[in-house]
């Protein structure tokens, strides 16, 4: 089969080709797994993690790929609920031990044992990947393979984010960053607390112009500051400055939600300008996001074929992998990267 591997760690833009098309065996399913022939897998920021040594694989070479979309061509003898034909989606739990206190409550996501698809075992940016049947999600009739891409991730991980904030109708709603999840988060957002405003800030003026065109209340650059305090806010930046500005603009009692595994560099002059009276006093809240638990993938996908959620997205072929990673990179940004296989 043929599938982009990364081999070591690289440097991003200067290295416009991290990951090498090479042909490896199609995997064999073992006795509780699905064989998935994959026919899209959206491109996440986590993979700029993995390639730049952030979030390194414990080996290479590496299939990466998370937002996983296919059909089930073979499987192992117990398994029992899904079937040849069955179209399904792999996200970034890839297995948990299934028996500790956390998966035992439905927070998964927070196993010891917690194996994620594409850096800790093969993914998606191959024809061909396996998986536990525990962890594969029949994709809803609504969507296409390249629209239910980014849900598996860029969805649920905001989903996941939108939980945490704690929000009540009516309550503002800043959203830091607006690629993939936030285009997704604002979507979920309307259906579930439509008296809620939502203000959006990016660096991009594509970005906030693009938020403006699905429904965002305000949108304006990072340091701006909104019209009115917000009571929650998700940032999905890969920086530490918007953290220290969100902190700011949100109100008493106020929660921000960080949607990142890791930061890039420290930005010693934004922690610096940290300051405990002005972001933090009168019981404002950080609150970080650990990967995405099944339950998360679950209800998401049921919520985004009833809302309809309809991603914007651009396509790539396998082998353009590479360059969707660079535009990635350099915020050629607008809804979310898909690879076609």
């Amino acid at each position: 089969m043929k599938a982009m591997v990364l081999n070591r760690i690289s440097r991003l833009p200067e290295e416009k080709n991290p990951l090498s098309l090479v042909d490896l065996p199609v995997p064999v399913p073992e006795d509780e797994e699905v064989l998935v022939k994959v026919s899209a897998c959206g491109v996440c920021h986590t993979e700029l993690d993995e390639i730049e040594g952030r979030i390194p694989p414990p080996q290479f070479p590496i299939v990466l790929g998370h937002q996983i979309v296919g059909s089930i061509v073979g499987m192992g003898e117990s398994v029992g609920k899904l079937k040849i034909g069955d179209r399904v989606g792999i996200g970034w739990i890839h297995s948990a031990c299934g028996r500790c206190g956390f998966c035992l409550k439905g927070d998964d996501n927070l196993c010891e044992q917690f194996q994620a698809t594409g850096r800790d075992a093969h993914g998606g940016y191959a024809e061909y990947t396996v998986v536990r049947e525990g962890f594969a999600f029949k994709i809803p009739d609504a969507f296409t393979d390249i629209e239910a891409a980014p849900l598996l991730c860029a969805g649920a991980i905001g989903y996941r984010s939108l939980r945490l904030t704690g929000l009540k109708d009516g309550d503002n709603l800043g959203l830091i960053g607006f690629g993939a999840s936030a285009h997704l988060v604002i979507q979920m957002t309307q259906h579930k607390y439509p008296h809620s405003k939502i203000f959006v800030f990016a660096r991009s003026e594509g970005e906030r112009t693009f938020a403006r065109e699905l429904g965002a209340f305000w949108a304006g650059d990072i340091e701006d500051a909104p019209p009115e305090k917000l009571h929650s806010a998700i940032d999905t930046t890969p920086a530490w400055k918007p953290i220290v500005e969100g902190l700011k603009n949100l109100e008493k009692g106020g929660r921000l939600v960080i949607n990142a595994i890791r930061k890039e560099e420290i930005d010693k002059e934004a922690l610096l300008a940290l300051d405990y009276p002005g972001h933090l006093w009168l019981e404002k809240e950080i609150k970080s996001v650990a990967n995405v638990a099944k339950r998360d993938i679950g209800e998401f996908l049921e919520l985004a074929a009833k809302i309809p959620i309809k991603p914007e997205v651009q396509e790539y072929g396998l082998e353009d992998a590479n360059k969707a990673l660079v535009e990635l990179k350099e915020r050629k940004i607008r809804g979310a990267k898909v690879l076609r296989i």
